[in-house]
């Protein structure tokens, strides 16, 4: 049975941060809005296939491959540049907030685990007024392996100094979740946007409809 975790690592794109900003400079660049979602999943394909290949290139590079290729090539370099510069300015979900305050207030670490560098991550918590909060940024650049490589997990477990079930992933991603629990941690799963998980990956030991109920959730775990 899963336990209350003493560290929360929560992933970072999409699970803390959307990608409208992304979007609507693909819009700007004359691309039709739904293009985000064929860019960003080849961008997660050509991560995972890097991965599983005993591969590694940095998210930067595999995000302009990726956009080039959903593009059509259709995108100038300046351009290209300029749609890739969005993911410096993300917002933050409006339940991230409370979510983070949440889990300070109960005592929790708090660290972020994610496929993109630490420097944008940093830049991201900075701009959301979240960087006092989070202890660490972890990044695949540290080990040189994507998630959801079993590595990554268990650098953050390294990296935290807990044991892997007092340590809980939380992500957006049942892929990302999945990884997690396959390392060993705790895992808690947002829906964003009211999707049910796929139930080819091992389901998350707490799921919530936002990031405060999913914190909430973990919070409820019994204590070890």
């Amino acid at each position: 049975m899963a336990k209350r975790p003493r560290v929360i690592a929560f992933d970072v794109i999409e699970t803390l941060f959307p990608l409208e900003p992304v979007r609507r400079r693909l819009v700007d660049a004359g691309q039709p809005g739904h293009v985000l979602e064929l860019f960003f999943s080849r961008l997660l394909r050509d991560g995972f296939a890097l991965a599983a290949s005993g591969s590694y290139r940095p998210f930067g590079e595999v995000a302009a491959q990726a956009l080039r290729s959903a593009t059509g090539s259709a995108l100038d370099d300046e351009a290209a540049g300029a749609v890739l510069a969005g993911f410096a300015e993300l917002d933050p979900h409006p339940d991230v907030l409370p979510a983070v305050r949440l889990a300070r207030d109960a005592g929790i670490r708090l660290v972020t685990l994610t496929n993109g560098s630490a420097q944008n991550t940093i830049r991201l918590l900075h701009r959301a007024g979240l960087d006092d909060d989070i202890e660490q940024v972890l990044s695949v650049d540290d080990v040189r392996q994507w998630k959801p490589a079993p590595e990554i997990y268990r650098h953050a477990v390294r990296s935290t100094g807990a044991d892997p079930e007092q340590l809980a992933l939380v992500a957006a991603h049942a892929w990302d979740t999945h990884g997690a629990h396959q390392a060993g941690l705790t895992t808690g799963w947002v829906a964003r946007g009211g999707e049910s998980f796929p139930d080819i990956f091992a389901g998350p030991d707490v799921a919530g409809g936002d990031l405060v109920e999913t914190v909430r959730g973990l919070l409820a775990l019994p204590v070890d």
